[in-house]
């Protein structure tokens, strides 16, 4: 599951970008399913799979997740 101390911009993103979950998923070469629950908070990403996200989205991965204080 996920961990309350990881936050993410993924949907804010993604959405800014004009992406859908699918398209998005297309572009980092992994399933709808896994973008929708690394949105969500159920998944954690792995650093790969962080990086893949952010240069598919043409930003850094500190834009995409942080840690919550």
């Amino acid at each position: 599951m996920g961990d309350p101390r990881l936050g993410s911009h993924l949907k804010a993103i993604r959405t800014a970008a004009g992406l859908t979950q699918a398209e998005l998923a297309e572009r980092a070469g992994v399933s709808r399913k896994t973008i929708n629950t690394v949105e969500n908070g159920v998944f954690i990403p792995s650093t790969l799979l962080a990086l893949d996200l952010a240069r598919a989205l043409g930003v850094t991965v500190e834009a995409l997740f942080y840690l919550k204080d």
